[in-house]
């Protein structure tokens, strides 16, 4: 029986280690809305894919938000989890953390209050994003957006 405790406090420190690290580290410390350098590894450096992929996630957001409002918890479930995955995507870990709330409360049978309370806190994170990327895109040349669409599809 002691064996096992010992064993038990040593994963216990380990674990602990392990979560403090990944606190110190989390994607979701860093001051920016969207994780510049994250955002800069996924669209390889070019300027008009990330700007390609932020007007989607934009778009995209506010769709999926709007198909939230009502849904039913496994469909609100879903919806989540296709935002978390876009928001990894271009480095938005705060709206990825919220729609993980939403997602979590939704298919774990959260109450109504609960889920909603987390699509709010997604609805607006989201928007925190959205201005962020409006303002990003209104201060981007589109002239040199275009110009490099045109050399990806070789025209």
């Amino acid at each position: 029986m002691m064996a096992l405790n010992d064993q038990n406090q040593s994963l216990g420190s380990v674990m602990t280690a392990a979560l403090s690290l990944l606190a110190e580290f989390s994607p979701a410390q860093t001051k920016s809305v969207i994780d510049e350098d994250h955002l800069h590894r996924m669209t390889l450096g070019d300027a008009s894919l990330e700007r390609e992929v932020l007007e989607i996630f934009a778009r995209q957001t506010v769709l999926t938000c709007n198909r939230l409002a009502g849904a039913e918890p496994a469909r609100a479930a879903a919806i989540a989890h296709t935002i978390k995955g876009s928001a990894r995507g271009i480095g938005a870990w705060h709206v990825a953390t919220a729609a993980e709330r939403v997602e979590q409360a939704a298919s774990s049978g959260g109450s109504n209050e609960a889920v909603s309370a987390a699509i709010g806190q997604l609805e607006a994170a989201s928007a925190e994003v959205r201005d962020a990327i409006a303002a990003r895109l209104a201060t981007a040349p589109a002239e040199a957006v275009g110009d490099a669409a045109d050399e990806r599809s070789g025209r």
